[in-house]
């Protein structure tokens, strides 16, 4: 028979025999068993997952200090510009004018009643104890404001000439005046803070806790300091108190006040004085204020604050003149004219700077022919208003859209702008003949 050939193959190669492996099907067992497998395995690698993404959330919070955004801002209102009623006065507005005087006369029996009172008050021998007592309310009020005084301790490192190293330490007083869910804020001078490495808070205890600057005010030479309360103890905290903030423009001069801090150069001294004569309308950078002369303690460095006899805040030593009549005088800045930088203090925000010292044009002065605004007494050197171009005697007429008639009109609206923002000022400056009106562009400042 003839040879049958695979076409296919080709002469003088050997033919090998191929096998293809093929797979066996899994059984239920099996699939089953691998989905659990991977269901395992997706659930520890998503818990790991989610484990690191808090840890890392929680890292960055505390790495770049966030804050929560629902954190509450502190307010602080601001007082109305009132006088003081005298008792003279009083007495004149009950009794009434003449055309009003009543005609019906006190009858005798009164007369005689009144007439026996004023006479054992007239003839009464006051005792030591009956001085005690008029007092014992008044220490009553002290001690329980003590609560709110706290020592800040400002650390310095530092090297000496052989490189060994040297810590400084200041001790400032410091006043509590608010309190929000996670901080106390203390008042305290800025020497407390301007060059530390760290800040330590010692309360009326003996508690000691590390504090944080949150803001400073390089011209009125005041600071405010944070303190969470999370650092302190319950006790602490039950046994600490929030000085209130009391209303400046209700200062009468003979009234007694207290003062507290370190009137004696010691932190935790106290003095007692009255207010011997009130400067209104003093001239400051950006605003106007009440000072307070009286004869008593204070050491204006290290920290003297001031409070009235209803225990609230009214002032800080600023400084202390010489008078040759009256000898050393301390000066006291009020309270209620600094309420809106202090707003911004204790929220950790910049007070806004413009930098001039004014007076208000009033109606006897306009008379003359001067415009109505605010007179530039002084254009502080290096400040906004300097620097752009503003010069004394220049009268300021309008900030942006407000037009300007009183030094409280101005404050208001510099309390109401921002560090950093582009303002629009006019101005009228006095010419050979007539004031010519004058635009300005002011980048405001930080205090």
């Amino acid at each position: 028979m003839p040879e049958v050939r695979d076409p296919k193959r080709e002469p003088g190669k050997k033919q090998f025999i191929t096998e293809k492996v093929v797979r066996q099907p899994l059984t239920r067992k099996q699939v089953i068993r691998r989905g659990l497998l991977l269901l395992v395995a997706a659930v520890l690698f998503g818990g790991a997952a989610g484990a690191s993404f808090a840890f890392s959330q929680s890292w960055a919070a505390r790495r770049f200090k966030e804050s929560s955004p629902t954190e509450p801002m502190i307010s602080i209102p601001k007082d109305e510009v009132t006088e003081p009623t005298s008792e003279a006065e009083t007495e004149s507005e009950s009794a009434g004018t003449p055309e009003e005087e009543p005609t019906m006369q006190a009858p005798p029996e009164s007369e005689a009643v009144e007439k026996v009172v004023r006479n054992a008050i007239d003839n009464y021998r006051y005792t030591i104890e009956d001085l005690n007592e008029l007092f014992f309310c008044l220490r009553q009020q002290v001690q329980n404001a003590s609560k709110g005084v706290v020592v800040v301790h400002s650390v310095q490192q530092e090297v000496d000439w052989f490189d060994n190293p040297v810590e400084t330490t200041g001790l400032y007083a410091g006043a509590i005046i608010a309190k929000s869910p996670q901080e106390l804020l203390i008042l305290t001078p800025e020497a407390a803070v301007e060059q530390a490495d760290s800040i330590a808070v010692t309360f009326a205890d003996g508690t000691e806790v590390n504090g944080q600057m949150k803001q400073q005010d390089t011209l009125s030479g005041m600071a405010v300091v944070g303190i969470n309360v999370s650092d302190m103890g319950e006790s602490t905290l039950k046994e600490t108190e929030v000085l209130p903030l009391g209303n400046s423009y209700l200062v009468r001069e003979g009234d007694l006040i207290v003062a507290l801090g370190s009137p004696a150069g010691i932190v935790r001294s106290i003095d007692y004085g009255f207010v011997s004569y009130i400067m209104k309308n003093a001239p400051v950078v950006d605003q106007v204020t009440r000072l307070f002369y009286a004869g008593i303690s204070a050491d204006a460095d290290q920290g003297t604050f001031f409070m009235n006899t209803s225990g609230e805040l009214i002032g800080w030593a600023k400084g202390q003149e010489t008078d040759a009549e009256n000898g050393q005088m301390t000066v006291i800045t009020g309270i209620s004219d600094y309420k809106g930088i202090l707003e911004n203090l204790t929220n950790g925000l910049s007070a806004p700077c413009f930098g001039i010292e004014g007076q208000e044009v009033s109606d006897a002065i306009a008379v003359q022919g001067l415009p109505r605004g605010i007179y530039v007494l002084n254009s502080v050197t290096g400040r906004p208003a300097y620097e752009a171009g503003i010069q004394n005697g220049d009268i300021i007429t309008r900030i942006n859209d407000h037009e300007l008639s009183t030094m409280k009109d101005f404050q208001n609206t510099i309390d109401n702008l921002e560090c950093g923002q582009l303002i629009h000022v006019t101005v009228q400056r006095n010419g050979r003949e007539e004031y010519t009106e004058l635009e300005f562009q002011v980048t405001v400042g930080a205090r």
